[in-house]
């Protein structure tokens, strides 16, 4: 939480199952309130290890493609109350260190 504003941090996945620990591991965990994974369907273990890790995961039935995985993001963070929603992919693409930047310009 910054300045009372509760920080969702929302991951749309597919196939992530080898990067996910790494980037989640570097989360700021002292200003993240919660993390959500969205799975698209992968192939893979994403979502089993994202349960394991003790993520809140929501696993569409089918691949329904990166635009409906960030809607699903959106939505279900704003079902928690979140004020400001960051997402960050599971796969690495940029250091999950940059959240408390981003946060702290809004």
């Amino acid at each position: 939480m910054v300045n009372g504003k509760k920080i969702v941090v929302v991951m749309p996945a597919y196939n992530a199952a080898l990067t996910l620990h790494r980037t989640y591991s570097e989360l700021p965990f002292e200003i993240v309130d919660e993390v959500i994974l969205v799975d698209d369907d992968s192939s893979d273990s994403t979502a089993a290890i994202a349960r394991k890790m003790g993520l809140t995961v929501f696993r569409h039935k089918q691949n329904l493609g990166y635009g409906r995985n960030q809607k699903t993001c959106y939505r279900e963070a704003l079902k928690r109350g979140a004020d400001i929603v960051v997402m960050l992919h599971p796969d690495y693409q940029y250091s999950p260190k940059l959240i408390v930047s981003l946060v702290g310009m809004i």
